[in-house]
């Protein structure tokens, strides 16, 4: 019983911690001591581990998504120009 105690209560610790971890942000480091603790309870707990793992994903998704071009405007254009003589045909 204890042992389920401390545990969810260093998830909920850990689980407050890992996007900080994550981003390194300067302006809200964590110390030393919290990063071992940290890393130590990622290292044995699954779930939390399955956390920072979902963050990561989300961090390299946004960042390729972020990188995505946009289409080109003359292919714009033209999609734009067909679709307004489709509906000038129909007479919408």
């Amino acid at each position: 019983m204890i042992s389920s105690v401390r545990t969810m209560l260093t998830c909920h610790w850990s689980a407050r911690r890992i996007q900080r971890y994550l981003d390194a942000d300067p302006s809200a480091p964590l110390t030393p001591d919290e990063v071992e603790r940290l890393e130590g309870h990622l290292a044995i707990c699954e779930k939390c581990a399955e956390v920072c793992a979902d963050h990561r994903l989300l961090r390299r998704r946004f960042a390729r998504w972020s990188q995505a071009r946009l289409p080109d405007p003359a292919m714009v254009a033209r999609v734009r120009l067909a679709a307004h003589r489709v509906i000038a045909e129909d007479g919408l």
